[in-house]
């Protein structure tokens, strides 16, 4: 036996075993860090060798081929340098000078918005929103800690802003896969995904100017001045920030600037050699959890997307779809169901693209509001899983003082962006609108059905 054989709905039980564990473990000890996470990946692993039919040695040359994905591995190795980069740069002082400065410019109330506006803007020029979650994350902790704002809701933008931006930006993995996968263009994409996530940006920027009048009441922060900042320290921090905006790869750019951090604080004599190497070595380590359950979800996906998960997931919502409407919403379930399965938002993308459009084209949907629609929800689930890479960052910047379920209730952008793609599924505005684009009578024809 070759391979896994295939089980349909069943094989889905081991990835709902890792969920409900991962989940019910945080409920019942009203700790979401009382049980690791990698051990509750590690339950459905074992549970898979139980559930699924197959050889043994087919369920391991999958759980192998699954955490040695090249995909996987590259977010692994980003996670190392990630955190080499953040630990080396707060012991030679970058966070404290970085804080310092943006408390001395941006006014208290306003701080979870600009973080909002920067990760937008960052995002959106690098095409990733692990990018930005790495360049911004331990500022943005720093920041909330020093002024006295909410975590929650400094993580909240930082989140919400990185996933505007994957999800509009023109280099961004899943705007090419979404695009390719429906034969269209990326501006005409753009203009569609801008119409919904434009209205929820804007919301969420009123929400946070106003959240941020009545967090800093009860703040009595006094701002540090200018003089008071040691601009040198913050230089692997432009440094980082300049090179990934200019598309430099992500692995340089961590490198570079922790190399930098390092030759600043030796030149300042805040580290010697032999400290910047155990630095290093303990930024890899305090992303021990993340490396161990990203690897082993990819094995855990991979064992049950070969035994048919899937591709039952895929079938099953698709023969739930009658109509132009319910096509338009079976489409964002499928590529949503996928990606709570497999926690990658451009592989979601690339596996329901010709599903969506053999349904796009049953059922006349225009290909650049199904383009948006895929990338749409897959982000949106990607930003709110807990075993999610954006997730999963951001709370290694905290030290365990918060749970993902505190972010939760601060990620206002995803829930404001999933109410306007609601709105444009249903209501005929965005369909009025690319009628008049492609000057036919055949979008009209499709309001209609």
């Amino acid at each position: 036996m070759n391979s896994i054989q295939k089980t349909g709905g069943t094989a889905l039980l081991p990835f709902l075993i890792f969920v409900i564990v991962f989940l019910g473990a945080g409920i019942v000890l009203n700790d979401f860090y009382g049980l690791p996470s990698p051990v509750a990946v590690l339950l459905g692993i074992i549970s898979a060798f139980f559930i699924l039919k197959g050889s043994i040695n087919a369920k391991v040359d999958a759980l192998i081929r699954g955490c040695g994905d090249s995909q996987i591995i590259t977010m692994c190795v980003i996670y190392l340098l990630a955190g080499a980069f953040a630990v080396v740069t707060k012991a030679v002082g970058g966070v404290d000078a970085t804080v310092n400065l943006g408390l001395s410019i941006i006014p208290v109330q306003y701080l979870a918005f600009g973080v909002f506006l920067l990760a937008s803007f960052l995002s959106t020029a690098t095409g990733t929103s692990v990018g930005a979650i790495v360049a911004l994350g331990p500022i943005v902790v720093g920041l909330a800690e020093q002024s006295g704002t909410p975590l929650p809701l400094m993580l909240g933008s930082l989140l919400g802003g990185a996933m505007f931006g994957d999800n509009l930006s023109f280099i961004s993995d899943t705007t090419i896969a979404a695009t390719q996968t429906q034969d269209c263009s990326m501006k005409d994409k753009f203009r569609v995904n801008v119409m919904i996530a434009g209205p929820a940006a804007l919301l969420t920027m009123l929400l946070l100017l106003f959240a941020g009048q009545e967090s800093s009441t009860a703040v009595g922060t006094v701002a540090p001045s200018l003089s008071d900042v040691s601009f040198w320290q913050i230089v692997p921090y432009l440094l980082v920030l300049v090179l990934a905006v200019s598309g430099m790869n992500v692995f340089a750019v961590l490198v570079l600037g922790t190399v930098a951090s390092g030759v600043i604080g030796l030149q300042q004599g805040s580290i010697d050699l032999l400290l910047f190497g155990k630095k290093v070595y303990e930024g890899f380590t305090s992303m021990t959890e993340i490396f161990l359950l990203s690897m082993l979800t990819g094995g855990l996906a991979e064992m049950v997307r070969e035994a048919g998960g899937i591709q039952f997931l895929l079938n099953k919502v698709n023969g739930l779809i009658r109509g132009f409407r319910s096509s338009q919403l079976g489409i964002g379930f499928l590529v949503s169901g996928v990606n709570s399965a497999i926690a990658n938002n451009t592989v979601s993308i690339v596996m329901v693209g010709p599903v969506a459009k053999e349904i796009s084209q049953r059922y006349h949907l225009d290909k650049r509001k199904v383009a948006a629609i895929i990338d749409i929800f897959s982000c949106i689930v990607q930003g709110l899983l807990p075993y999610g890479a954006q997730m999963l960052l951001m709370l290694s910047y905290t030290e365990g003082d918060i749970s993902f379920v505190d972010v939760l209730s601060k990620a206002w952008y995803l829930y404001l962006l999933l109410l306007f793609t609601l709105l444009a599924i249903y209501t005929p505005v965005v369909d009025k609108y690319l009628a008049r684009k492609e000057h036919s009578l055949e979008p009209e024809k499709q309001l209609v059905g």
